[in-house]
């Protein structure tokens, strides 16, 4: 047999290793990606996604759209509902009429922290579901209608 390491158990050494990473930085947000561990642990992308896998069952990790993974800390809330209902709660939340302007695509995703293309998406569904009045380049989204929960449902 030769002398070389066993790679058994390294994802968890490496799961390890990014635990103690977010209990030294309690603003650690996101995780390094997979591309980091494999560089830094010299792994395969198998290894750095058991890595991920987890800390996903450990509770301190979840996958986020895009690749992505954001820590999870103990007693903290986070909204998993789609991005819609999130964005539709703006008009209740912030007492918006009918007719009323809508915040820009760019603003949405700077405030809930996803891209541009995947606010469209929702704003595309809630002009279906005739919540807004259609935008298109250039022009602004208008709310159309105040939505109850029970519509959205």
């Amino acid at each position: 047999m030769s002398q070389q390491a066993s790679p058994r158990g390294t994802f968890l050494k490496i799961a390890d290793a990014v635990k103690a990473q977010i209990g030294a930085n309690p603003d650690m947000t996101e995780l390094p990606s997979a591309g980091d561990l494999m560089r830094e642990y010299k792994v395969s992308r198998g290894v750095a996604l058991r890595a991920f896998g987890a800390l996903q069952r450990d509770g301190v990790a979840e996958p986020v759209p895009g690749g992505r993974w954001r820590v999870v800390r103990a007693g903290e809330r986070v909204d998993r509902r789609p991005i819609e209902d999130q964005i539709a709660d703006i008009i209740t939340d912030e007492g918006l009429e009918a007719g009323a302007a809508f915040p820009s695509a760019s603003a949405l995703a700077e405030r809930f922290g996803v891209s541009r293309p995947t606010v469209t998406k929702a704003l595309d569904k809630l002009e279906t579901a005739g919540v807004l009045a259609g935008g298109g380049q250039g022009k602004v989204r208008t709310v159309r209608a105040v939505p109850t929960r029970e519509e959205r449902s």
